[in-house]
């Protein structure tokens, strides 16, 4: 069997709709008996993937992240948010993107922010007057929107696959992901100028919305406080998250109960945590084998003779990302996808940190690229609009991204500002 024929099957067996794990560990046990390996060395990379310290912060800040979506959470804080910044023109709007961001950075999937906030965001938004397409094309850009803030779930994946300091990754993307957000808010700003009368800024209705959601807003603090005040490690925040959030969510607030919505999100959580543990888990052992067979190297090889420096390599990567964005997933792309891209990058300098934050643009952009962006089949379903009409309604917000992602890319100082 060659490598060609080897790839056929594969691309075969994907277009049939075999599991991807299936997949990537199938081609991984086939190159390694081709070429007389014994194929534990795909067991190996298990055994190697499982006693990693970082393993542990994707279930239980995913656990986290379901819990608060499932629970009155979104509305305590759209409340409060409100309350602070709901006076300025297209403020709601605002409010949409801050909380569907802190949603997403602790979820780490966008379908769950999209279903969570909305619901309840798409009458607030109408109701002050928000066109319905502006409104359908808010809703799916802003599930995405929180990826590159910590804790999100893809940033400590991409640390485990690359190598990369997590601690770091958290850092970097602060700013980038501000940007975004700011970006946005121009152009909610933009939109909600001259809608319906604005409300007077709430001394009262701020404080009492504050009181409310406190618990809530302590999280972030504590978490980020104590992983960069040296306090906890990134595994022990996780933790910390998971136990606190159950405690609040279930005794404080009393949004869920212990015994019969618990378990279901147990259930609901940690399916889309093994889904993402077995690709990654099976990826490993191919693109270690991509790598000794120096693949990435060959790659280069031909993208010297195209790509003569490292920004225009940088333009091709984009576009290649953009593309893989809106066939993949976040997950499998990272798993795939960083290993291969890693040492071509590194041949044109670019800082690995920096490169990190590229991908993740690159891929929370794909959510919403058509044909076949994910955020836009979501809202879809969940808002019983067809998908042609989604294509035009985030198309604004999708040139915004872009013009965003290109600012990101060619002036790294903002993802490299409080790195080391």
């Amino acid at each position: 069997m060659t490598f060609g024929l080897l790839g056929i099957i594969v691309l075969i067996c994907a277009m049939l709709g075999v599991p991807l794990f299936a997949v990537i560990g199938g081609a991984a046990i086939a190159a390694f008996s081709i070429n007389g390996i014994d194929s534990s060395a795909v067991s190996i990379e298990i055994y190697r993937l499982a006693s990693a310290p970082t393993l542990l912060t994707i279930p239980l800040f995913t656990f986290a992240g379901y819990i608060m979506a499932e629970s009155g959470a979104p509305k305590r804080l759209l409340r409060f948010a409100d309350a602070l910044i709901g006076w300025l023109p297209g403020g709601i709007a605002i409010v949409g993107l801050i909380v569907s961001s802190f949603f997403t950075a602790f979820t780490g999937a966008s379908g769950v922010t999209i279903v969570a906030l909305g619901g309840l965001l798409y009458p607030i938004l109408r109701n002050e007057g928000f066109s319905e397409k502006y409104t359908m094309g808010f809703i799916t850009t802003s599930g995405s929107l929180g990826l590159l803030f910590p804790p999100s779930l893809p940033i400590i994946l991409y640390g485990i696959v690359a190598k990369v300091d997590i601690d770091e990754l958290f850092k970097a993307g602060i700013v980038p992901g501000i940007l975004l957000i700011v970006v946005l808010s121009l152009w909610a700003m933009k939109n909600g100028t001259w809608k319906k009368e604005r409300v007077q800024f709430d001394k009262t209705e701020l404080w009492v919305s504050f009181k409310e959601t406190l618990p809530e807003l302590f999280l972030p603090v504590a978490v980020l406080g104590g992983i960069y005040g040296g306090i906890t490690t990134v595994s022990e925040a996780s933790a910390f998250t998971a136990f606190y959030i159950l405690i609040i969510e279930c005794f404080y607030y009393k949004d869920l109960s212990i015994d019969k919505d618990i378990p279901k999100i147990i259930v609901e959580s940690m399916t889309l945590v093994g889904a993402i543990l077995i690709i990654l888990c099976c990826a490993l052992g191919l693109t270690n084998f991509l790598v000794d067979e120096e693949v990435p190297a060959q790659i280069f090889d031909l993208m010297r003779g195209v790509l003569d420096n490292k920004y225009s390599f940088l333009l091709f990567l984009n576009i290649f990302l953009l593309i893989v964005g809106s066939l993949m997933d976040i997950f499998s792309a990272i798993i795939v996808v960083v290993p291969l891209i890693l040492p071509i990058a590194s041949e044109f300098d670019i800082h690995p940190i920096h490169l990190a934050i590229i991908f993740l643009t690159n891929l929370e952009i794909g959510y919403i690229t058509p044909p076949v962006g994910i955020n836009l089949f979501i809202s879809s379903i969940r808002f019983n609009k067809d998908v042609t009409e989604l294509y035009r309604a985030s198309f604004p917000f999708l040139i915004l991204l872009l013009i965003a992602l290109a600012i990101i890319t060619y002036v790294p100082s903002l993802s490299l500002l409080w790195v080391k």
